[in-house]
């Protein structure tokens, strides 16, 4: 199957559609359209996110890119070997994923950083098509409780079966999968101590560890 992105113009959303519009006449140089996601479709693990962050995705046209999020994600992929190269907080940096690929569970950023419902399942065919193309994918890990019920809800899953916990693993038996939970790695998260650098690692490691299990 293969896998298409969003068209940079893409309708399904009129208030995402309109917030797009300001900024493009606000942030001309920005990217401004539905952000492509970001690794190999062979991966054996998808990441999904919230939505592109105004001045990260958004500008940069790269999931977690010149975001702070970003900042805590790449270089704890690195570390464990999921990645390679200097991430540079740019699309052209050469910093690449390997054996992850990194997208959202909405594609176009939403004003203050929150999708509503009905975008996220407006979205919902692009992560349902995604999944499908990724013929290698064992583990998927959300980055967040909006991310985990997205997933959820594309795959045919009662989400009152598979509570979000950090670091907690469920079994996706109709798709053989794995899903992994995890806060997402925001600067309000940090910020707060909801997540520390030394908490994600450690869901790093554990994929690592369920990969080689697998």
């Amino acid at each position: 199957m293969t896998f298409v992105c969003p068209d940079k113009n893409c309708s399904l959303c009129p208030r995402l559609v309109e917030f797009r519009s300001a900024n493009r006449l606000k942030f001309p140089t920005y990217f401004n359209a539905p952000v492509p996601p970001f690794g190999p479709l062979n991966a054996q693990v998808l990441i999904v996110g919230l939505a592109p962050g105004l001045n990260g995705a958004n500008q940069t046209a790269r999931p977690f890119t010149n975001d702070y999020a970003g900042d805590v994600l790449y270089p704890i992929l690195k570390k464990f070997g999921f990645a390679q190269g200097e991430y540079k907080k740019r699309k052209d940096d050469g910093f690449e994923l390997l054996n992850v690929r990194i997208t959202n569970s909405v594609r176009c950023v939403p004003p203050e950083n929150k999708p509503t419902g009905e975008e996220i399942r407006n979205c919902g065919k692009f992560l349902t098509d995604e999944i499908a193309a990724m013929p290698n994918l064992k583990l998927i890990l959300t980055l967040g409780g909006i991310a985990h019920n997205a997933v959820l809800s594309v795959l045919g899953y009662k989400k009152s079966n598979f509570k979000f916990k950090h670091g907690a693993v469920h079994f996706l038996d109709k798709h053989n999968l794995l899903l992994l939970n995890s806060y997402h790695t925001s600067r309000y998260n940090i910020n707060t101590g909801v997540l520390t650098f030394e908490m994600f690692e450690q869901i790093v490691a554990q994929f690592a560890s369920l990969l080689a299990q697998k």
